[in-house]
C-alpha cells in the first residue's frame, strides 16, 4: 500500500480511500465486514462513509454496519481513519439538515452512537450550506475539537471560491480549517481543474475525488458487454454519458488493451498521478474488488500514455491544457 500526507496535515492516510456507500443498500453486512477486513488486510486505513447512507425505508444505515464491526475488535478502530459527513437532512422537521449549529452538534453525536467511536477523525460537510454564515459553521466545529469529538474537518462538493471562503474564515478564528475536499472527478469529468483543484493545492487542502470511473464508464464497460456481463454502467446518467461518449470509451479501453492494464486500474492511476490528489474513493460492492481496485497502485502510466489520455478527454476549457484563468481566457 502506498500512503500520504492528507493534505497539509500530519495524518498518514492510504491512497486508496474505502468508499463504504454500497454498504447497507447493495452489499449485505456480513459481505461489508468482509470488505472493511480485506481493506485493512492490504493496508487500506482510510474509510469514508456519511450519516445519510443507507437510511432510505428498507436499508440498513451504514455507519451502524461499521459500528458493529468496530465493536467486533477495537483494534480495527485504532488502525482506521475514520471519515463521515453531515449536511444532507435525517429527517423532516427542521433542522434535521444543512450547517445549523444545532444540526452540527445532533448530526455528530448521532454519528458517533451510530459508529460506536468516541471521536470521528475526518468530519466533512456533505454539501455547502449558502444560509448558514461561516463563523457560526467554524464555531459549531471548533465545539466539536475542543471536545475531542472530531480531530480534522473537510469539505465535499464545494466550489474554488467555496474552499477559499471556508480558509479565510478558519484562518481568521486560528484555526486549521480545512484539509481535505471530495469532488468529482475523473478522465470523463474534469471541471474541478479549473477552479477545485487549484484552491485546493493553494491551501494546502488534500483532494479525495469521488466517481472515479464515472459510474463504471471507465470500468471497462463496452468489453463487459461483449463478454456478455452486467456492465453496471449501463443506466441513468452513466447510460447517457456512453451513449454520449461511446467512441471515445471504445478508444480509452482499446489503450488500455494496448497497455495490458484494465481499464479501472488505469483510471484510478490517472487519478493517483494527478498532483494534489491525495487518493480517490473506491466503492467495492465484494471482496474481490477491493483487491482488484488495488492493483491500480501498481500501474504507472508514462508521458507518452498521459498525454494520450488528454487527447481522449481533453482538460476543460478553450484552452484547457493550460492552468485556469488562462485555460478560459487567453
Amino acid at each position: 500500500m502506498e500512503y500520504a500526507k492528507l493534505g497539509r496535515s500530519g495524518l498518514t492516510v492510504s491512497r486508496l480511500v474505502l468508499g463504504t456507500m454500497n454498504f447497507g443498500t447493495e452489499t449485505d453486512e456480513a459481505e461489508s465486514h468482509a470488505i472493511m477486513q480485506r481493506a485493512h488486510e492490504q493496508g487500506v486505513n482510510f474509510f469514508d462513509t456519511a450519516n445519510v447512507y443507507g437510511t432510505r425505508p428498507g436499508e440498513t444505515s451504514t455507519e451502524e454496519i461499521i459500528g458493529r464491526w468496530f465493536a467486533g475488535d477495537p483494534e480495527r478502530r485504532d488502525r482506521t481513519v475514520l471519515a463521515t459527513k453531515v449536511y444532507i437532512p435525517t429527517g423532516s422537521r427542521p433542522n434535521e439538515g444543512r450547517l445549523s449549529a444545532l444540526n452540527i452538534r445532533r448530526a455528530c453525536e448521532a454519528s458517533l452512537k451510530r459508529l460506536r467511536t468516541d471521536h470521528i477523525d475526518l468530519y466533512q460537510m456533505h454539501h455547502i450550506d449558502r444560509d448558514t454564515p461561516w463563523d457560526e459553521i467554524w464555531e459549531a466545529l471548533g465545539v466539536l475539537r475542543q471536545q475531542g469529538k472530531v480531530l480534522y474537518f473537510g469539505s465535499s462538493n464545494f466550489a474554488g471560491w467555496h474552499l477559499a471562503q471556508a480558509q479565510e474564515a478558519a484562518r481568521s478564528r486560528h484555526f486549521l480549517g480545512l484539509v481535505s475536499e471530495q469532488t468529482r472527478y475523473n478522465l470523463m469529468t474534469r471541471w474541478a481543474e479549473l477552479e477545485v483543484l487549484p484552491a485546493a493545492r493553494n491551501y494546502g487542502i488534500g483532494l479525495i475525488p469521488w466517481g472515479p470511473l464515472n459510474g463504471g464508464v471507465l470500468g471497462g464497460v463496452l468489453r463487459k458487454q461483449r463478454e456478455g456481463g452486467a456492465g453496471r454502467g449501463v443506466s441513468g446518467h452513466s447510460a447517457a454519458a456512453l451513449a454520449q461518449h461511446r467512441d471515445t470509451v471504445e478508444a480509452y479501453e482499446k489503450l488500455c488493451a494496448d497497455l495490458g492494464a484494465d481499464p479501472a486500474h488505469v483510471g484510478l492511476a490517472w487519478l493517483l498521478a494527478q498532483p494534489g490528489v491525495t487518493g480517490p474513493i473506491i466503492g467495492p460492492r465484494t471482496v474481490d474488488q477491493v483487491d482488484s481496485s488495488l492493483r491500480a497502485l501498481d500501474v504507472r502510466l508514462d508521458g507518452s500514455v498521459l498525454h494520450r489520455l488528454d487527447q481522449l478527454f481533453p482538460a476543460p476549457g478553450p484552452n484547457g491544457a493550460k492552468p485556469a484563468p488562462e485555460a478560459y481566457a487567453w
